[in-house]
């Protein structure tokens, strides 16, 4: 097999879905027969996803999604990788594509103005521009913007809350960004329901950022929600600007902590990842069920007993469900 076989997945789409619930469950079982794995939501404003697959697998399931004149322009962020980025597929039904409380706002109709990476790079350096990156903290403490404006948050959910402190930057042109392009579109919009007139947000995220403009400027590492954890994206000026959650050095090498009952994800560098056992903390490494540590500080997921089908509630699909397990077992 090839070094570079698989496909990763990046991708969202605003479109109504009348019955999330039903789409969820005809979603989840072509994922199954296609081998396709990663976490996809389902909602009545939409799906936002983060899948792998061998390349064949992953081009079939575009086709499927953009198949469905729903989804026709849904735009992926194509990466390669040597395998699986995940070990298992995940596909719910929930409220919001990307959890806001803003269910209110529907990008549709009105949001940001769209940038293409280049169109955000000639910008982004200008006198009247701020630069305004809408991750959580985690996020943009491994990597961000230089220059950005990065908000003290845990959870998107509290972006619309933290807008309150940025009225004095009502005067300026607004530039949001985020990984894949999902949370800028209600983050735009909302800055525009506030009272925000000049607002652009990075079409693709950073990750579009790194594939066609270089990655110029874009400091230390993106944060990605899959088995990868954090990528490359700068390959004109790269640096790190995180750092060493025990002694403080400079460190993008991120690790979850040893003891499961702690298990948050934090930059450790290697000597203190040998030092401390893979724990963040001495507490953490004399806690009597703390995981052997083999240097890299990820810990797969106890898959035992994981059961694809799982989650198929509505009684009519039993026949569908039937005739996917006999395609697989004569595969």
């Amino acid at each position: 097999m090839e070094k570079e076989a698989y496909y990763i997945l990046l991708y969202y789409c605003y479109a109504p879905i009348q019955d999330p619930e039903a789409y969820r469950e005809e979603h989840h079982l072509f994922c199954i027969q296609n081998n396709i794995r990663g976490r996809i939501i389902i909602s009545g404003e939409g799906l936002n996803g983060t899948v792998s697959g061998l390349k064949a697998d992953c081009e079939k399931y575009m086709e499927y999604v953009q198949g469905d004149p729903r989804f026709a322009d849904t735009e992926f962020k194509i990466d390669t990788h040597h395998s699986h980025a995940f070990s298992k597929i995940n596909v719910r039904a929930k409220s919001e594509i990307v959890h806001s409380g803003l269910r209110h706002i529907d990008p549709k109709i009105r949001t940001g103005k769209h940038l293409e990476p280049r169109e955000f790079k000639a910008m982004k350096d200008r006198e009247d521009v701020v630069i305004l990156d809408v991750r959580s903290n985690y996020e943009h403490k491994l990597g961000h913007f230089k220059n950005a404006l990065r908000l003290d948050i845990e959870n998107f959910r509290e972006f619309p809350e933290k807008v309150k402190e940025l009225e004095h930057l009502k005067g300026k042109k607004v530039l949001t960004y985020c990984t894949g392009g999902i949370k800028c579109e209600k983050a735009s919009a909302f800055l525009l329901d506030q009272g925000f007139e000049d607002v652009y947000q990075l079409h693709g995220g950073i990750i579009k950022y790194g594939m066609e403009a270089g990655g110029e400027d874009f400091e230390g590492k993106c944060y990605v929600f899959d088995n990868r954890v954090a990528v490359e994206v700068n390959n004109v000026n790269p640096t790190v600007v995180s750092e060493c959650h025990i002694c403080g050095s400079r460190s993008d090498r991120m690790v979850n902590c040893a003891n499961p009952t702690c298990n948050i994800h934090v930059p450790i560098c290697e000597a203190c990842g040998w030092e401390y056992e893979g724990a963040c903390s001495v507490e953490c490494k004399e806690d009597p069920e703390k995981r052997p540590y083999n240097g890299t500080g990820y810990y797969q997921k106890n898959i035992n007993g994981y059961n694809p089908y799982k989650g198929f509630y509505q009684q009519p699909n039993k026949d569908r469900i039937k005739s996917a397990l006999n395609v697989k077992s004569n595969s």
